[in-house]
């Protein structure tokens, strides 16, 4: 079970209710350090003092607020433990706002709200009913790890989520971080095409079709190298330069490739090597590839062996192309083995 994260009471008028927060998300993959190269030496991160060099315990450290150039107002805790506002353990709901108008911008981190007993279920409930009929989110704020957080509290799933928001004056405008956008006339002619091409490329969210390859490359390479092998893969087509090209040619290409099925390349195959040798393992598809097909087919089909080189994002295209059943909650190995058995019957 994920420790609570935070403990109070979830008040709106004269209803409250004793909640607890969890996290709702975190981030996966390996653990990396820094060493020394050519050694097994760590490299450490020390407090120390820049004039003496000597380390300083925790107990010795103070904050410091720059106020000029070269000054500084030293800040004890007792002067910062008195700022805290009210140290209130309750999460305050002061009005209801539509479900869609706060912006993905505003949003910082996002958790789990639970009742914290029996006596709690019957408002929660209540409150989480409410809010999805209304098609509205609670803004609340509360007060978690001495300092203040305005929240939204809403129905997700059949739970509530909080989600802490930025403050208004740590949202920065366009204008303050970016060169202005040149105008430029959008004929309707393309504005259609533009239209048809989102049509065309539409479909429902589903989390299950994406996959972190960046850190599944990262974790096959850490076990490659554990056990004395090389991982290579095949060069990717380089990222097309910005080339100008006539607007409404290009959306009709691109348009056309998306209406033809045209399917997105697999991920590239990746082949080990052993480190001594650097003779490849797993340069030889399995099975044997057909030489020809014994019957027309409107799109070929991929060679059986190709289907290991793909993700499981691509799989589930594939499998939903071939219309296989339960694909949704399939792993990527049953999906590999459905989409095989389909396309050898």
């Amino acid at each position: 079970m994920v420790s609570t994260v935070w403990r109070g009471t979830l008040s709106v008028g004269l209803l409250s209710l004793g909640v607890s927060l969890y996290s709702a998300r975190e981030r996966h993959g390996p653990t990396m350090h820094q060493f020394v190269r050519g050694t097994d030496h760590r490299v450490r991160y020390r407090k120390v003092d820049e004039e003496t060099g000597k380390d300083v315990g925790s107990r010795d450290i103070v904050k410091g607020a720059k106020v000029d150039s070269d000054e500084y107002v030293i800040l004890e805790p007792d002067d910062l433990a008195g700022l805290v506002p009210g140290k209130s353990r309750t999460m305050e709901i002061t009005g209801f706002v539509p479900a869609d108008s706060v912006e993905p911008v505003w949003y910082s981190n996002a958790y789990f709200l639970s009742p914290q007993d029996q006596s709690a279920a019957k408002p929660y409930r209540l409150l989480c009913a409410a809010l999805e009929r209304t098609g509205r989110v609670a803004l609340a704020t509360m007060v978690m790890r001495d300092r203040e957080h305005l929240v939204l509290v809403g129905p997700q799933q059949g739970v509530l989520t909080a989600n802490t928001l930025f403050w208004p004056d740590e949202i920065r405008a366009p204008s303050d971080v970016m060169p202005p956008v040149a105008d430029a006339e959008v004929s309707e002619r393309d504005l259609g095409l533009a239209e048809q091409l989102v049509e065309a490329m539409a479909e429902d969210w589903d989390p299950d079709q994406h996959e972190d390859v960046y850190q599944k490359r990262l974790q096959e390479l850490i076990e490659a190298k554990s056990a004395g092998r090389k991982v290579r893969y095949a060069e990717e087509r380089p990222a097309q330069e910005g080339t100008v090209v006539e607007l409404t040619d290009a959306l009709r290409k691109t348009l056309k490739e998306r209406k033809g099925g045209r399917a997105r390349a697999p991920e590239p195959r990746r082949s080990e090597e052993s480190a001594g040798s650097g003779k490849a393992k797993g340069g030889t598809a399995r099975g044997g590839a057909a030489k020809g097909s014994r019957r027309t087919k409107k799109k070929a089909e991929p060679p059986a062996a190709d289907l290991e080189g793909m993700t499981k994002k691509e799989l589930l295209r594939r499998a939903q192309e071939l219309d296989v059943p339960g694909r949704s909650k399939m792993s990527r190995e049953d999906l590999e083995s459905a989409v095989r058995e389909r396309i050898s019957a």
